[in-house]
């Protein structure tokens, strides 16, 4: 072995031993008669006492910050008072340290002069950070976002193997179907003028494997999708992907649930109450206007077109007697020493989700306090104060509107102003189930129905059976779920369609005929005449579940090899052009 231990695994119980270490030099410290050496791996530090020829190469220049080398010495006990608590190796020393076989040996790995600071690599702008990812990556603290992704791994496939799932790898060149983003497409060298797609996810194998008879997969699936890029978004990313034959959703929900706390319990310490919060798609929207809605805090959505209907404030009161109109707000405890400045960026951030603007009232002595007050009698004023359990101090604030868009106005501004009142805790978990969502939605510029999740969501059999005849495809109620963490998505699933003739059926709805829709889905089609099984599953988003545990920003910070907002590698350079010889052999010519 060229160690024979790691950099953080020294203790007091190896005083007297040899030892050789190998590692980067974290950081050189001359004091007079003595010099010392951090030395570091992805284990931890260990302090290293330089001999006088060593001390002598150190001062000719011969070892830097960021050299990789071996070194030799003896463990030693640090005199008394220059012990480092915060480090495992912080009780001992090597000391007599020499670099093994000397500073220009085979064991010393010079480095060139670094582009930033490795500790501070962090703060670096991140475009130099992705070109230098390698540098990037020795940060302990970056380290331990791909460590963390380790650890999640391995609970991953021991919890689900525990329940009997089985791991299967599914093809990365498949066929192109819609999935609602583009995709990368890959040209075929044998089959000139024909295309392999990347996956946007395992969906349809993971169907047929559950006709296979294997009622029971997941795998750690890489999925690709050509997309626009935001600070969640990649183009290639990693999603845990189920699916169980011969369930309800509950059944799929237990699972999840005890996978998701014990990764919360050994990734981070905390022990997450289940079973988690669940609601309807519907709920959720008139309760806090988002289909992923952040219980972390209060701030519900309550309404009062019944209440200020009858009203003189004729914003309000036509609002309230159109059929899909709404007035709605959400009280802010001990909000109402805001002041009019504060009012006006609230109103303009309502504006900015849709808002043509933005009413409040103060809640004083049991009255409303507002420029619009006068507008409503006492009677009504009580109501609203009790609609909205409010308390003397509290501010309310309303929108009226279309149903659809005042929700959407009121839950934009929830969390907004939760972070300024200081009502979010960012080291909580708030996991919640979202149910029910509708099968289908309105594609307004194509004037026809498209599926909300995917095409191979069942409906709800009740819905279905009352609203499919009647045309009512809006008010279809589908088995799809979502689960959300802290107002952020982080996995999708739904029951799904385990029959030919009701898959057929959705897709007739969605505008797909049968020619595209054995084009496309032939295999899934032919699998369904065999005895298919009901089924259903989930994908979880685990790049975004990482990077919301341990509180990052970006999931880019828990990929090792993440693409930018261009969807551009700065380290390799791809995606880059390539010679002509090979786009001839793939008969492919650049427009």
């Amino acid at each position: 072995m060229l160690r024979t231990f790691t950099c953080g695994e020294l203790t007091e119980k190896n005083v007297g031993q040899k030892a050789r270490l190998y590692g980067w030099v974290d950081s050189v410290r001359d004091h007079g008669g003595l010099t010392f050496i951090d030395l570091r791996d992805r284990y931890g530090k260990t302090q290293i006492v330089a001999s006088a020829d060593f001390q002598a190469a150190i001062h000719r220049g011969e070892l830097k910050t960021e050299d990789c080398v071996q070194i030799e010495g003896q463990v030693a006990l640090r005199p008394k008072g220059t012990e480092n608590p915060k480090l495992v190796t912080g009780k001992v020393e090597v000391t007599k340290a020499n670099i093994v076989g000397g500073p220009k040996s085979a064991f010393h790995s010079a480095s060139s002069p670094l582009p930033f600071e490795i500790a501070k690599s962090r703060e670096t702008n991140e475009e130099l950070r992705m070109e230098y990812r390698f540098l990037d990556l020795r940060n302990p603290v970056v380290q331990k976002n791909i460590l963390t992704r380790h650890r999640i791994y391995q609970i991953i496939r021991r919890t689900l193997d525990k329940h009997g799932f089985i791991e299967v790898e599914t093809p990365i060149l498949t066929k192109s179907t819609p999935e609602g983003a583009r995709d990368y497409l890959v040209p075929s060298r044998l089959n000139q003028g024909e295309f392999y797609a990347l996956p946007q996810s395992p969906q349809l194998f993971k169907q047929i494997l559950m006709v296979s008879g294997l009622d029971r997969y997941f795998q750690i699936a890489k999925c690709f999708r050509d997309e626009d890029l935001r600070a969640d978004r990649q183009p290639e990313f990693t999603q845990l992907d189920m699916e169980m034959s011969f369930i309800e959703e509950n059944d799929l929900f237990l699972v999840v649930e005890e996978l998701l706390k014990e990764i919360t319990k050994e990734v981070m310490g905390h022990e997450l109450k289940t079973p988690f919060v669940r609601m309807t798609y519907r709920e959720a929207m008139a309760r806090y206007g988002s289909d992923k809605p952040d219980l972390r805090f209060g701030l519900p959505i309550e309404e009062i077109s019944e209440i200020v209907k009858n009203s003189e404030f004729k914003i309000f009161k036509d609002a309230a007697a159109k059929t899909n109109g709404i007035v709605a707000g959400i009280c802010l405890p001990q909000g109402a020493s805001i002041s009019r400045k504060e009012i006006e960026g609230l109103t303009e951030a309502a504006k900015k989700e849709g808002a043509l603007g933005l009413a409040y009232f103060k809640v004083e002595d049991g009255k409303l306090d507002s420029p619009i007050a006068k507008f409503f009698d006492a009677a009504a004023q009580s109501k609203i104060i009790k609609k909205f359990g409010a308390s003397p101090g509290d501010l309310i604030l309303l929108a009226a509107d279309e149903r659809a868009k005042a929700l959407k106005v009121l839950g934009g501004l929830r969390h907004p102003i939760a972070q300024w009142k200081n009502l979010v805790s960012e080291r909580e978990f708030n996991f919640c189930w979202v149910l029910d969502f509708p099968l289908f939605k309105w594609n307004e510029e194509e004037k026809r129905w498209d599926s909300e999740h995917h095409p191979f969501t069942s409906p709800n059999f009740e819905d279905w059976k009352k609203y499919k005849p009647a045309n009512e495809l809006g008010k279809i109620r589908s088995r799809a779920y979502d689960l959300v963490l802290n107002g952020n998505e982080i996995a999708s699933g739904s029951i799904r369609i385990h029959k030919k003739e009701l898959q057929q059926e959705i897709f007739e709805t969605i505008g797909l005929d049968k020619e595209e829709t054995d084009k496309r889905f032939g295999f899934l089609l032919k699998a369904f005449q065999f005895g298919a099984p009901p089924h259903g599953g989930i994908a979880l988003g685990i790049d975004r579940v990482i990077t919301i545990l341990l509180g990052l920003d970006s999931i880019r910070e828990v990929i090792a090899f993440p693409k930018n907002q261009k969807a551009v590698c700065p380290m390799t350079g791809a995606p880059s052009p390539i010679n002509e010889r090979q786009l001839k052999e793939l008969g492919i010519k650049i427009r």
